[in-house]
């Protein structure tokens, strides 16, 4: 092959058709919701308990309650112990999961779609009837307690602790790790973790989504005696609003101490947006095109030209309220104030100037073509069908994405950028060794610096 020809560079091709595989929607008697997507050719099938009550709804004092009682559903129920719980799945061959979220708690379950009857009654049994075991809990709260320390001694998961609790006010839960501090999780026990999940069994905020290859699988007739029985819950807890407001009024730079640290690990950035905007798409191709492409803005500016870090990255965190905005990377100590000056740069130049007819293809291209690669498997379809229920988004989000993307224009991005990106009113933490890069960043004027010098927690 000729010189000449080894220079040209592949451009992407023409995106594949693909359409989101269409759903049923019913409800049970009781309000529960039920989501059947049927994939052929997927003997695996995959189901849901998605429950539209997260971390954003606990009270602070016991922040953290949610990912530990999801955590110790699988820890012992009315009938099994933890282990038999684990014996009866895999003589199934089924997986059972638990987790929590700030807007959802979940429980899943895969197997075979011959056993599902069986699977989703283990399932149900882990969902609807946890025992919580003293013993297993101190277990699960002690381990929890050890990650908030590993997470406090981690630059990278220190650094994105400083960043939310500095963006939101002190009354947002958003502002504070999603499985709470040292003080509220050392205060959780058997009992909290009992009346949390008594409050998660609302049937009106209860969906089931269950996916694959269901031919001759009567889906309805196996959840409704599960979970068709929940009570109504009388005078239940309505959506509470959310506390997600901005504690930023003016750029403001704030360096947590790290004495010696050979890097500094930055995020810049201020309080976003929500799940539910009607710029969404645009939204997602201006994140892209900033710091979600390996070619992104903030990659070549950082990366291939300065040579400043390994990755630079940005984007938004959208949740049921509005989530964080943050651009970040780590970056070595001589170069912090030169970086950051750069990083903020190509955010407000994401706002006053519009994208190259190069960027956006690229950007849409993209977005459009690792779109269907998500979903090949049931789980992911499944996820994807219980996230709309939790940010109660149309039935049809999924399936007008592909087009919403392409639609997106250079005029589209140049406004959502003008409208949700504010480098003016951001928070600079920086994460490093104040003594060395504080005469720099104050020499570079980015905004009122504030040192943060701190004892790290201890066991």
């Amino acid at each position: 092959m000729s010189g000449e020809h080894l220079a040209v560079r592949p451009v992407a091709g023409t995106p594949r058709p693909y359409e989101f595989p269409p759903f049923t929607k019913e409800y049970l008697a009781n309000g529960v919701e039920v989501r059947t997507v049927h994939l052929p050719r997927r003997p695996l099938v995959s189901a849901v308990v998605a429950i539209r009550r997260g971390a954003t709804d606990e009270d602070p004092p016991s922040a953290g309650v949610s990912a530990l009682a999801a955590r110790a559903l699988s820890e012992g129920t009315e009938r099994y112990d933890a282990i038999a719980l684990v014996e009866a799945s895999e003589r199934l061959g089924a997986e059972l999961h638990a987790s929590a979220g700030w807007d959802a708690a979940s429980t899943s379950v895969e197997a075979p779609g011959t056993r599902l009857g069986p699977a989703m009654e283990l399932l149900a049994e882990m969902t609807l009837r946890p025992s919580f075991p003293e013993h297993e809990v101190e277990r699960l709260r002690d381990q929890r307690l050890n990650e908030i320390l590993q997470a406090f001694a981690d630059p990278r998961s220190r650094a994105e602790i400083a960043f939310a609790a500095t963006i939101y006010t002190a009354g947002s839960p958003y502002g504070r790790l999603l499985g709470g501090d040292r003080e509220t999780v050392a205060g959780l026990a058997t009992p909290t973790l009992r009346a949390r999940h008594a409050a998660w069994l609302d049937p009106e905020r209860i969906t089931v989504v269950v996916g694959g290859d269901l031919d001759g699988i009567d889906v309805r007739g196996i959840v409704e005696p599960l979970f068709g029985g929940i009570p109504r819950v009388l005078g239940a807890r309505g959506d509470e609003p959310v506390v997600a407001a901005s504690a930023v009024d003016r750029t403001i730079v704030r360096i947590h101490h790290r004495p010696g640290a050979v890097q500094t690990e930055v995020r810049v950035g201020h309080v976003g947006l929500p799940r539910r905007i009607p710029d969404f798409h645009a939204v997602s191709v201006t994140s892209a095109i900033l710091g979600g492409l390996f070619n992104s803005r903030l990659m070549m500016r950082l990366r291939e030209e300065k040579g400043y870090t390994y990755g630079a990255h940005a984007g938004f965190d959208l949740r049921v309220h509005p989530g964080p905005f943050g651009a970040r990377a780590a970056v070595e100590t001589s170069v912090t104030a030169a970086a950051v000056t750069d990083l903020v740069a190509e955010i407000r130049r994401m706002r006053e100037t519009d994208v190259t007819d190069e960027e956006l293809r690229a950007a849409k291209d993209y977005l459009i073509g690792v779109f269907p690669l998500r979903f090949e498997t049931p789980g992911p379809v499944v996820t994807a069908l219980a996230g709309l229920a939790t940010a109660q988004l149309p039935d049809d989000e999924l399936a007008r994405y592909r087009p919403g993307i392409s639609d997106v224009s250079v005029a589209d991005v140049r406004r959502a950028a003008e409208a949700h990106l504010h480098p003016d009113r951001s928070a600079i933490v920086l994460l490093g060794d104040a003594d060395r890069i504080a005469g720099d960043v104050e020499a570079a004027g980015l905004g009122d610096v504030e040192i943060v010098r701190e004892d790290p927690p201890t066991g």
